[in-house]
């Protein structure tokens, strides 16, 4: 499937510092860019993922919460 145009602005201290990135990696700027957006992306999924499981076991267990809670 074909990629979606997209215009990314990014300040002056951004592409420096992906221009620097992108130089250290031997990769191209745009690279370097999507990889950071993969792994935002990624991270934020399996902080969901994370967050709706507390929350279940907070509920499911709030009997075993309050009795540690008051031990």
């Amino acid at each position: 499937m074909p990629g979606v145009g997209m215009t990314l602005r990014t300040s002056a201290a951004q592409t420096d510092a992906l221009r620097r990135q992108a130089a250290v990696e031997g990769r191209s700027m745009q690279a370097v860019a999507l990889s950071a957006i993969d792994e935002y992306i990624a991270r934020r999924a399996h902080e969901t993922k994370v967050d709706a499981v507390l929350e279940r076991v907070v509920a499911e267990e709030s009997g075993v919460l309050e009795r540690l809670k008051d031990a």
